[in-house]
């Protein structure tokens, strides 16, 4: 299974899942069977680093973000990745804008698919601390029924 993460820059949000996902896979015996990036669907930010203030609540939960370098989605991902997931409505919209008539991936919204009630991973680029806390919450929970989804398709 190969998952892409996206978000507006790549990097808060889509970084953040890229990490918790890689993270979660490893300790479940499962990095070998999947193959995990981000991307964004704005060129803002290509070849930077994540946002300091995710790299910093990442790392108070033991995941690291610091060798990740934002990325723009390309027409490429569709043909690369089966599922690739938007952190909310606007680079859902984006990304179906792009993708091309003969694309296999399924596309969806993260937390629409892998958490009941919730569909959209607020962006906390303009928020405070407790942003990118609430962001990882949201991405630990998602996360967690992704990897039990793959364990059933395989």
């Amino acid at each position: 299974m190969k998952v892409l993460f996206v978000c507006m820059g790549n990097i808060c949000r889509s970084p953040t899942a890229e990490a918790v996902f890689r993270k979660c896979a490893e300790k479940a015996g499962m990095d070998k069977r999947v193959t995990i990036d981000s991307a964004g669907t704005d060129r803002w930010h290509i070849g930077k680093a994540p946002d300091q203030r995710a790299c910093l609540a990442a790392a108070r939960r033991g995941y690291d973000l610091a060798a990740l370098r934002a990325r723009q989605v390309s027409v490429e991902d569709f043909q690369r990745f089966d599922l690739i997931l938007a952190m909310d409505h606007d680079n859902l919209e984006r990304l179906r804008a792009l993708r091309p008539a003969t694309c296999n991936a399924e596309v969806d919204l993260f937390l629409r698919r892998y958490r009941l009630g919730e569909d959209a991973v607020p962006d906390p680029y303009y928020g405070g601390e407790d942003g990118f806390e609430q962001v990882l919450d949201l991405i630990e929970d998602g996360v967690a029924q992704l990897l039990d989804e793959i364990r059933g398709r395989q």
